[in-house]
């Protein structure tokens, strides 16, 4: 099966081996689908005590939940999609969920009750999971190995806009209107992303290569993605390292406000942290092909544990500041940066016949698994860093264990 596999892979890649629009084109597409996930995420972090206040949330961890509700429908929602494209094609499925997107939105938009939030919310992630497990497939369709890398690197410095904007965008809707219109403008946005998707992506995986939608098929898929090392293995790192930007994220906003005392500075702190992840992924666009992936993740995530015991020993000195949380955590993402990005095409590398499944599972685990550590992380806020940064110490040092379990001990090779 697993030979099949690749044989089909390598057909697809003899005919199927570029972007079917042209490339910048193409990047800047698949950054904007995928920025709806950071979208749904980052722009609410401003607006939380005010959603908080409005429906009557009284324990402020508690509030950490409108993220957390999110991930967890985005992790499950993944499960469905994968299998879906590979029986109907990329195009209608990722169509009928981005519409789906939509009108939860406008469910949360309307909600009356935190309980009502949270449900909507769920669904909301359930449904723009499509975004990323499809987006990923299509790529996967066009592109693969070290190539594959380039172009989600690239990807990612333009997806790297919706975490860097979102929260001020967040941030300008509540001093001018409710919060409530932050959810309206993901449901805006997400209409003139399917528009673009809609008139200008041709389908990308042919009818002869289409998969039937069958529990057995379905299984037998999953058991490929399972069996192989590198498929299980970076998934597990990957989803291992999402779980501390999780704890991040969700703890961000209490941070600036109970830590540093200047909530005001959110928007600004969060965009200059997030810009490291752009700086991260071009470099790896820039080093990717002549080093190599496992040269360029493996020395990276030394990096994050060296920068995440630096942090700790910086708090236990008592030499913690604004300026320095800020160089040091932008150092954290540049190296979550060069490690995941990595991770991710690795992860797919023999996986070209079953994109849309292995995507669909990959993407499950990664994002349950960094839910729900991340969620664990930010319950674990005590009024100081050090549980985060205790979350990346920990993360990053089991992720290495996963990665040199994967390569039998051989890290940093350069050979693919």
């Amino acid at each position: 099966m697993i030979g099949h596999g690749r044989a089909m892979d390598q057909q697809r890649t003899s005919t199927l081996n570029a972007a079917p629009i042209g490339f910048a084109e193409f990047v800047c597409l698949v950054a904007a689908l995928m920025s709806l996930t950071a979208l749904g995420v980052d722009s609410m972090l401003p607006a939380l005590p005010a959603i908080g206040a409005s429906l009557h949330v009284a324990n402020a961890n508690e509030r950490q939940f409108v993220i957390t509700t999110f991930l967890i429908g985005f992790a499950l929602g993944q499960l469905v999609y994968g299998p879906l494209a590979d029986r109907f094609g990329r195009r209608p499925v990722l169509s009928a969920a981005m519409a789906g997107t939509i009108v939860a939105n406008l469910v949360v938009a309307m909600s009356g009750s935190f309980e009502l939030l949270l449900g909507a919310r769920f669904f909301a992630g359930i449904a723009v999971a499509a975004a990323r497990v499809v987006t990923v497939a299509l790529v996967r369709d066009c592109y693969q190995g070290r190539a594959m890398a380039r172009v989600m690197s690239l990807t990612f410095i333009v997806f790297m806009a919706a975490p860097i904007l979102a929260p001020n965008f967040g941030q300008i809707i509540i001093v001018f209107a409710s919060w409530r219109w932050i959810f309206g403008g993901i449901a805006i946005a997400t209409a003139a992303i399917l528009v673009w998707f809609r008139l200008r992506m041709p389908e990308t995986l042919p009818e002869h290569a289409r998969q039937p939608l069958s529990p057995r098929r379905i299984a037998e898929d999953s058991l490929i993605v399972v069996r192989d090392r590198w498929a299980a293995g970076y998934t597990v790192a990957s989803a291992l390292m999402s779980g501390s930007i999780f704890g991040f994220i969700g703890s961000i906003q209490q941070i600036m406000q109970d830590v540093f005392h200047r909530p005001q500075l959110l928007t600004l702190v969060f965009a200059c942290v997030a810009s490291m992840l752009a700086v991260g992924s071009f470099l790896n666009s820039r080093l990717v092909m002549r080093l190599g992936t496992r040269r360029i993740s493996h020395s990276a995530l030394v990096a994050v544990i060296a920068i995440a015991a630096t942090h700790l020993l910086v708090i236990w000195l008592g030499l913690e500041s604004l300026p320095v949380f800020i160089l040091l955590q932008g150092l954290m993402m540049m190296g979550f940066s060069l490690s995941t990005s990595n991770f991710s095409a690795m992860a797919m590398e023999n996986m070209g016949a079953i994109a849309g499944t292995a995507s669909s599972l990959q993407g499950f685990v990664s994002m349950l698994t960094g839910a729900l550590v991340g969620a664990l992380i930010g319950q674990s806020f005590d009024g100081t860093t050090v549980p985060l940064y205790t979350g990346f110490l920990l993360m990053a040092v089991l992720s290495l264990g996963v990665v040199a379990i994967t390569e039998r001990g051989r890290l940093f090779r350069p050979t693919e």
